[in-house]
């Protein structure tokens, strides 16, 4: 069942996306080579807590930390840990934050020193795709309209879309009604209608599409290794389009 917000409550989730937004702009500021991702975890703890707020994804589900840290050929659920990063690297930082019972989620990927032409290039199509599908959200369309103008642009670029993880409705809770797949066929799907909250948040790998499972049970990796990267914005569906509650 889709839960739609009333524009009060679309503003106490946009008091979340703000503390979190500014979260990750300060995130940019630290990363480098020699951070490690367990010291980036701990600093977007504390800040979230100075800030009033929780890190939400802490205990859902037994996962033991404030943000997902996943780190080169890593798409999702990556753990974070004391290994520094390295010139080269890039981390996708994913967290959500809770603030007064709602909730804004928003991932985003960082390069670490100076990354290949390869990497520049991933990143920069990852973060087009997130406003591609932001452009579809708007009243009237359907679900199927922001799959397929992602897995359009992306494949164009020579790129694919992960399948096994889609963006979803959010509110009181993390997950909710829609699923909100990155690739399908336009004009299908649940139409969008105003009051809808969403997040968009393509995964596009290097070479295939499919993943593996790590034995934590949790992160999962590209299946051949090659590179990955993840943008995402929580959104509401407004009469005057959609504003971005996570917007930096």
């Amino acid at each position: 069942m889709v839960i739609i917000k009333t524009m009060e409550e679309i503003e106490k989730m946009q008091k979340a996306g703000e503390i979190l937004a500014n979260c990750h702009k300060e995130i940019a500021k630290i990363i480098k080579p020699g951070i490690s991702t367990l010291e980036i975890d701990e600093f977007a703890e504390e800040y979230m807590k100075k800030h009033g707020s929780t890190p939400e994804q802490k205990g859902y589900e037994g996962y033991p930390f404030a943000t997902c840290a996943s780190v080169n050929n890593e798409i999702c659920h990556g753990f974070p840990n004391k290994k520094p990063l390295k010139n080269g690297d890039i981390v996708t930082i994913d967290m959500v934050v809770n603030l007064d019972g709602w909730l804004a989620d928003s991932a985003w990927s960082y390069a670490v020193g100076d990354i290949s032409l390869e990497a520049e290039k991933l990143l920069k199509v990852t973060k087009n795709a997130l406003y591609i599908g932001i452009e579809k959200a708007v009243i009237g369309n359907r679900i199927g309209d922001i799959s397929h103008a992602i897995q359009e642009y992306v494949e164009g670029e020579g790129f694919s879309v992960v399948r096994d993880f889609v963006g979803h409705g959010i509110g009181r809770n993390m997950h909710e009604d829609p699923q909100v797949p990155h690739f399908g066929r336009p004009g299908r799907g649940l139409r969008l209608m105003e009051g809808m909250v969403l997040t968009i948040e393509p995964m596009v790998n290097v070479g295939t599409y499919r993943c593996k499972i790590d034995e934590n049970q949790w992160t999962a990796r590209t299946l051949d290794g090659k590179l990955s990267a993840q943008y995402e914005h929580t959104l509401a569906i407004t009469k005057d389009g959609p504003i971005i509650i996570t917007k930096q």
